[in-house]
């Protein structure tokens, strides 16, 4: 045979072999530059997701083939598993299991290193680690069972990079099941310096515009550690270098020309029309579809029936093919040699055979007619059922076989095959698919008869199952509908535990929408219909719920007294994670309620029992609850080293809390600089109260960095998601944040309303102290802006109005106070302080002793504020000597801070009134100016005082001109003069600088 002739033949065989596909790899020298790049930075420890998109057949499976070839070659380890379609993704976790099984098939010794924990999670996955720690079936579903899978997973593929970089390869991510999407989003939110690069593919023409895997990219794309390659058709040259290695020789510029104007550089279909004729004239169908169908034609019959059994099983092996097919072992070689050697089916490592395209899969699999397909579903169900009977039942095959049954159209089958199939997806921690499977459950319930039999249970029960999957799977809106279906459907005389376990789960779907009210209503119902001195699970749950539940929203009274019943129950039941909670929630209240040293024992405690029973989980809850509640007590370094202590394990469950918490604590100490640094390299994409959690702390930062446009962007998805979050921890510190914001920038309409809105959250739900304490300081400082304006601009009804609410707003911060803890005690002088601006007679002292009460709690930055405002308040009372004293103190800490705007308020101050902030060679003692000019403190032209007094008076630039008969834009030029000299933004700040320091009457 010639070396440019690409078929084979043989005439003694009913076949034809043929070579189209290029052994070189062609073009994408760029694509691969970005994926060799990734490697390189992952060795270095940058993890990335990187996801390849492209067209059917554009190539991206050759080019993952090419990086892993090039992966190995560097030293790197390469795992790969693609995704299947199978229904709506029924095969959990398939991509990562096909991954895993490479490590068993080559018996890597990392596996004997598995930690006890990590060997439990995984065994899930992989049977041949040993016996798995699954969830009980039909039982609440453990919501961090999920999580913690996903962190042994993460813990194998950092232990894996250790030795050398690894590459994850997910093929086919369209396809994904919705355990797979959930993992990938977890790791994209969790990597941080992992040795690790995960590349997934997806066929950007397959995603409509609902199909699940946008949303997820959407997130996931925009993240700093992920880059997308679009893979484009072949250009002319690249098609002739394609042609060329296929053919054996260099092609003619005809056959060039007229292979690309046919296939439009579409690598498949550059194959396609090279099987059709060598010469590219061959006669070719309209669509690739028709193209591929053609070369399926050419097998022998008994070829074409393996195929069509393949393309409804999908991943199939030589036992399964027998059964099904019905064909001897001889035949079934000689149609699988066929059909590998037309390059239409490929091997597998495990020895299933799989088409080598998926779209030779699907060609032929929408080729069968409705009969044959339900012939072969039906086939395939009882032959992966026997084989369930004989091996067990594991998920893969449970999953599969449900599918086939519910395809082949026989329902009361796949009633019994969905239900245990969910079962499996449970104890898999796959709870998305198991609320998939249980759904078809639900609906083919009132369809079959005796389907309680069948199903093992009754239809409020699968309701509640399905809430609950929902419940880990983040689908809280369908939670809570399928929660309270299964409600209505139970009869809380009769069965008040089955009740009370389903209003568990509907009050749970409550809380995350947002309606805390309706979910502690819930809770309390579901209490009710237990016997108060009950001792058993439900009521123990019930109570540890309820418990959280006040001590989240500030309600800590509360909170303790249940906490305390919950510890009852727990000890009697020996139930060592009831317990723990309990013990979390009672100590954290206790800490609220200023009972500081007994709260840190009880948190203390729980955190021994979850290192004890090996729960990283409960671990670093009580880490993060014991630091921020000592923050909160006034205990700032201790919350410090709490905190350095939990960041120091080997526990990755909420790490990205304690991260942040680690950010929000270094601003409070005023190290700035940490904290932004810490908080710019939170890794991922974080969601929900962990995104929100990390909004406040970039926007409080900003705000102290004068960097208000970012602060009003944090601070924008801040609000957006706290909507559906009622709890003091968000809505007070939001409020607060929202209300210096806008009075900063003059709107303090705006900034009153932030004030409210925060207060209706706060004042409904908690005795969160010093969130209230904080948000009541807020206030009164914007009512201090609002009573000063009125009186600049003569209007007396909006000054007693102002007066009014900062009166309120203290008594609010005094009643906070009234426990005596530190924060709040010192948000109390504040708001005190602030009053006496509010009343037009600010008092130095009030603000020194604000300034003092921070500066005692270790908060540099309000202690600052606080000597800003007294500098301020002596600049009012003439006493230049005493405003230099404390504009410098508080500009030097400004500046030590990196605070712009403060340093530029000090700095603007201390230019209109003329004081000095010269500071000595080592940048900290000030040097108090004891001259300044009073007659002209600023250098204001005689002319420019007559127009300040107009401008004092609200005159407006035309009604100055006809005052002073002067032409209108002159008098614009005098009042931009003035603004530049008083070093103020605007002619209501002009005014009421000449109304303080007496330069206008």
């Amino acid at each position: 045979m010639s070396p440019t002739s690409a078929i084979a033949t043989a005439s003694d065989t009913w076949f034809v072999a043929t070579r189209v596909s290029s052994s070189k790899f062609v073009g994408r020298s760029a694509e691969l530059a970005e994926l060799e790049a990734a490697l390189v930075d992952a060795a270095a420890g940058n993890p990335w997701l990187v996801f390849v998109a492209g067209d059917s057949g554009v190539g991206k499976t050759r080019l993952l083939s090419e990086i892993a070839g090039r992966a190995k070659a560097s030293g790197a380890r390469v795992l790969s598993g693609d995704c299947v379609e199978l229904g709506e993704g029924e095969l959990p976790y398939a991509p990562v299991v096909t991954a895993l099984r490479a490590l068993s098939r080559s018996r890597d010794p990392i596996l004997d290193e598995l930690p006890a924990p990590v060997r439990a999670e995984l065994a899930t996955l992989m049977p041949e680690l040993g016996a798995a720690d699954t969830a009980g079936v039909g039982q609440p579903v453990d919501a961090a069972a999920q999580g913690r899978l996903f962190e042994a997973l993460l813990w194998l593929l950092d232990r894996l990079g250790q030795d050398a970089p690894v590459l994850l390869e997910i093929e086919d991510l369209h396809w994904a099941d919705r355990a797979t999407r959930a993992f990938l989003a977890f790791v994209s939110r969790s990597v941080c310096r992992e040795r690790v690069v995960i590349v997934s593919s997806y066929r950007s023409d397959e995603l409509h515009r609902r199909h699940p895997l946008r949303p997820l990219l959407a997130e996931l794309e925009r993240d700093a550690r992920s880059r997308r390659i679009d893979l484009a058709p072949l250009t002319r040259a690249e098609l002739a270098e394609q042609l060329e290695d296929i053919l054996g020789a260099p092609p003619d510029d005809d056959l060039v020309a007229r292979v690309f104007t046919r296939s439009e550089g579409h690598p498949l279909f550059v194959e396609e029309l090279l099987a059709s004729g060598l010469d590219g004239r061959g006669a070719l169908p309209p669509t690739l579809r028709d193209a591929l169908m053609v070369r399926v034609e050419r097998l022998s019959p008994a070829g074409q029936s393996v195929l069509r059994v393949i393309a409804v099983g999908q991943r199939l092996d030589d036992q399964l093919l027998g059964e099904v097919t019905g064909l001897d072992r001889p035949a079934l070689n000689d149609s699988l040699r066929e059909a590998v050697a037309n390059h239409i089916l490929a091997v597998s490592p495990e020895g299933h055979y799989r088409f080598r395209h998926a779209l030779l899969r699907e060609v032929v699999h929408d080729d069968l007619l409705p009969g044959e397909r339900a012939t072969l579903d039906m086939a395939l169900a009882h032959a992966l059922e026997a084989r369930a009977e004989r091996d067990g039942p594991r998920v893969y095959l449970t999953a599969a076989i449900a599918h086939h049954y519910a395809s082949a159209g026989d329902q009361p089958a796949a009633l019994r095959a969905s239900v245990r199939a969910a079962d499996e997806a449970e104890r898999v921690h796959a709870f998305g698919e198991a609320a998939a499977l249980l759904e078809r459950a639900v609906e083919l319930f009132d369809r079959v008869p005796d389907a309680e039999a069948l199903a093992g249970t009754d239809r409020a029960t699968l309701l509640w199952r399905v809430a609950e999957s929902h419940s880990v799977d983040g689908e809280h809106a369908r939670q809570e509908a399928f929660a309270r279906a299964a409600v209505e459907l139970v009869d809380e005389r009769a069965e008040p535990r089955k009740a009370a376990r389903m209003l568990d789960t509907l009050h749970s779907a409550q809380w995350y929408l947002g309606r805390g009210d309706d979910s502690l209503a819930t809770i309390e119902h579901a209490l009710s219909l237990l016997p108060a001195d009950e001792i058993s699970p439900e009521r123990g749950q019930l109570l540890a719920s309820l418990a959280k539940g006040m001590m989240l929203r500030g309600k800590n009274v509360r909170a303790v007294e249940v906490s305390r019943e919950t510890l009852a129950v727990a000890d009697a039941l020996d139930n060592v994670k009831l317990r723990g909670r309990a013990l979390n929630a009672l100590g954290t209240a206790l800490i609220n309620l200023g009972e500081v040293e007994d709260g840190s024992a009880r948190l203390r405690e729980a955190l021994a029992l979850a290192e004890r029973s090996g729960n990283p989980w409960q671990q670093n809850s009580a880490l993060i609850n014991l630091a921020d509640a000592l923050h909160l007590a006034g205990r700032l370094p201790e919350a410090r080293a709490i905190v350095e202590d939990g960041m120091s394990r080997d526990n990755r469950p909420h790490r990205i809390w304690l991260v942040i918490l680690r950010g929000e604590l270094a601003i409070e100490a005023g190290e700035w600089d940490e904290a932004e640094e810490i908080l710019t390299a939170v890794g991922g994409r974080p969601v929900g109260n962990t995104l929100m959690n990390l909004d406040l702390r970039r926007a409080e930062l900003a705000l102290g960095r004068g960097n208000e446009d970012q602060a009003r962007e944090e601070l924008a998805e801040a609000a957006r998601l706290g909507v559906a979050m009622d709890e003091p921890q968000f809505s007070g510190v939001l409020g607060a944040l929202r209300a210096e914001l806008e009075r900063r920038e003059g709107d303090l309409e705006a900034a009153r309303g932030a004030v409210q809105d925060a207060l209706d959250r706060l004042e409904t739900c908690t005795d969160d102290a010093a969130r209230l304490a904080r948000v009541s300081a807020a206030g009164t400082t914007v009512e201090a802006d609002a009573a000063q304006r009125a009186r600049d601009l003569g209007e007396p009804e909006n000054e007693r109005v102002a007066l009014l609410q900062a009166d309120m707003h203290v008594a609010r911060a005094e009643a906070a106070a009234d426990r005596e803890g530190p924060l709040e005690v010192a948000w109390m002088l504040t708001a005190r302080a602030e009053r006496t601006r509010a009343g037009g007679g600010a008092d130095p002292a009030a603000y020194a002793t604000a300034s003092d009460a921070w500066a005692a709690r270790e908060r540099p930055y309000p202690a600052a504020v606080m000597r800003f405002r007294e500098g301020e308040a002596h600049v009012g009372a003439a006493d230049r000597e005493a405003a230099g004293t404390a504009l410098a103190a508080a500009h030097a800490t400004a500046v030590r801070l990196g605070a712009g705007w403060l340093r530029r308020e000090v700095e603007g101050l201390a230019a209109r009134a003329r004081v000095q902030l010269d500071l000595d060679s080592a940048g900290a003692a000030p040097e108090p100016a004891t001259e300044l000019a009073s007659d002209d403190p600023f250098g204001l032209t005689p002319r420019e005082r007559q127009v300040l007094e107009l401008v004092a008076r609200g005159a407006t630039n035309r009604e100055i001109g006809s005052e002073l008969f002067m032409a209108e834009k002159t008098a614009s030029v005098h009042v931009s003069r003035i603004l530049a000299k008083l070093d103020v933004r605007s002619r209501t700040e002009a005014a009421g600088v000449a109304h303080r320091l007496g330069l206008a009457r």
